[in-house]
């Protein structure tokens, strides 16, 4: 089976005036699609650099990246950005909400980016079973950290996108919201089979994943 994401010898190199900054070093990864996997290593080891590049926000330096059978380096970048909006969901620390827009609006916001309408049932759907029915009508400063990470992530996943791509979705929240957030994705992973892709410093997050990935100095070092 061909899977979901492949990434081949995949090199990232920054520029920091006279310095190249080497954030990838050859990096190769496999995910099925289903599958939950966790990536997890230091601050500066290039996880955040990966999951830019798997989402197509930043070109690698080399090597390739195949998502859903698409080759991002054949892409141009109306390609991929069509590609994105169609096929991947971003989760980040930051939970980037709209201020002036209530909960409702900020979800509905990604179906009318994506041009497919707003579908009802998929959108009681989703609010439901992240618990956050009840709180549609408030704005972003009205509602908890955990509240607004799963705004969020209703918002990602609420034009079914083939992958989650989530970084440090926990950093910013306290243990107890953590692990409600945490529910949550192993939930959309096991009762939709939504494909995610999770960056995190967090063992305990990591924890929750099928499988984890280990980053050091721009390398996998363990699986």
């Amino acid at each position: 089976m061909e899977p979901l994401i492949a990434t081949q010898d995949l090199k990232k190199v920054y520029r920091v005036g006279k310095v190249e900054v080497h954030a990838l070093r050859g990096v190769d990864l496999v995910v099925q699609e289903g599958e939950f996997v966790a990536v997890v290593g230091p601050s500066g080891c290039g996880k955040s650099t990966l999951l830019h590049i798997l989402g197509g926000l930043t070109p690698p330096t080399s090597g390739r990246v195949l998502v859903d059978g698409n080759d991002f380096m054949a892409m141009s970048d109306a390609e991929r950005t069509r590609f994105r909006r169609h096929k991947i969901g971003f989760v980040f620390q930051r939970y980037n909400l709209l201020p002036t827009l209530t909960a409702r609006d900020n979800i509905r916001i990604a179906q009318h980016i994506q041009g497919n309408g707003f579908n009802p049932h998929r959108f009681a759907m989703v609010t439901e079973m992240l618990g956050i029915a009840d709180k549609l009508n408030r704005k972003p400063y009205a509602l908890s950290g955990g509240e607004q990470q799963r705004v969020a992530i209703a918002r990602a996943i609420i034009c079914e996108p083939k992958i989650l791509l989530a970084d440090e979705p926990t950093g910013n929240l306290d243990s107890e919201n953590s692990q409600i957030v945490l529910n949550m994705l192993r939930t959309l992973n096991r009762t939709f089979r939504q494909t995610i892709l999770m960056i995190t410093h967090n063992p305990e997050a990591a924890a929750v994943a099928d499988r984890i990935v280990r980053m050091r100095d721009g390398r996998i070092v363990g699986s």
